[in-house]
């Protein structure tokens, strides 16, 4: 569900619900309901915070596991390089 995708991107992260609650502007109390399934945020919101972890929406909403890294302002061998790195990480070659 939605709020565990929230709390282990938090987790993973080491931010506090109040940390989180800061970099998105919202109440801790916020973080805290959508963590426990209370609450969904807006779509607006929910924009913000794929964007903040570097995820999809769809990541977010559980409708697929997909995740990204934001590569924007490397080169293409650069980018190569990291491709490289994923691969090794995850067994895959190419």
């Amino acid at each position: 569900m939605f709020g565990d995708q929230v709390k282990a991107l938090r987790s993973a992260r080491n931010l506090s619900q109040v940390q989180l609650a800061e970099q998105l502007n919202v109440t801790k109390q916020t973080v805290c309901n959508w963590e426990n399934n209370n609450i969904l945020p807006s779509v607006d919101m929910l924009v913000k915070i794929a964007l903040y972890f570097s995820v999809s929406t769809d990541y977010l909403l559980e409708l697929n596991n997909r995740r990204y890294l934001e590569i924007t302002g490397l080169s293409d061998i650069q980018a190569t390089h990291i491709q490289y790195l994923i691969n090794d990480l995850t067994g895959k070659t190419k």
